[in-house]
Order: C-alpha cells, then sequence, then structure tokens
C-alpha cells in the first residue's frame, strides 16, 4: 500500500472500501433489526409466562410494537444499502434522511419508556 504522506503516490479508488462498508452497514442494520424482534419475543411471550402476570395484553402490546420496529430497521437498512449503492455508481454522495432516522430514534424512544412502564408497573 503507498505511503498515503507521500505526494508521488497513487490515487487509490476508495469504491470498493465504500461498497463494503456500505454491505457491512446493511448488516448491522439487519442484525439490529433481529435484535429487536428478539427482544419482541422476549417482551411478548418470554417475560408474561416467568412472571405469571395475570394482565398480558400490556406485554403483547409492547412486544408487537418491538416487532414491528425490528421489520422497520431490517427495511430501511435494505432500503438505505439500495441507494447508497445507486449513489456510488453515479459518483454521487448520499447522506441519511434526517426525517427517517429520526423517526426511528423516536419509535426506539417509545418502545424504552414503554419497556421501563412494563418493568415499574408490574
Amino acid at each position: 500500500m503507498a505511503d498515503p504522506a507521500d505526494p508521488s503516490a497513487p490515487i487509490e479508488d476508495a469504491t470498493r472500501r465504500t461498497h463494503l462498508a456500505n454491505e457491512r452497514t446493511q448488516l448491522a442494520w439487519w442484525r439490529t433489526g433481529l435484535t429487536a424482534l428478539a427482544v419482541a419475543l422476549a417482551i411478548g411471550r418470554v417475560v408474561p409466562e416467568l412472571g405469571g402476570s395475570p394482565t398480558r395484553w400490556p406485554y403483547t402490546a409492547v412486544g408487537a410494537g418491538f416487532a414491528i420496529y425490528g421489520v422497520g430497521l431490517i427495511l430501511y437498512g435494505n432500503a438505505r444499502s439500495r441507494q447508497l449503492t445507486r449513489a456510488l455508481r453515479n459518483g454521487r454522495y448520499l447522506e441519511a434522511p434526517q426525517k427517517a432516522l429520526a423517526a426511528l430514534t423516536a419509535a426506539g424512544v417509545v418502545l424504552a419508556f414503554a419497556t421501563l412502564a412494563l418493568i415499574l408497573l408490574d
């Protein structure tokens, strides 16, 4: 590999590295989505069984919320990866849409507070 401080060093194309980073990022979105699905199963099914709670619907509702969130994360990661691949082909940079990230953040915070409420109120 050429020394980046050497002014005579050839300029390397970072496209391949960028594509690989995009793939890793897509897989990270998938892993996060799958984790949310595991949390959905735990909150919606396992915790009420283990806790013996007579009221199950709050757990089911929060578990369903995590399942929807997990699917959303996987879909967003896949869509974002396709958009980035297209932008790279055209030699463009594509910023992450702030509204989508804000929506995912808000949903995660709401689910976290719902989980906290289940812990504190049961």
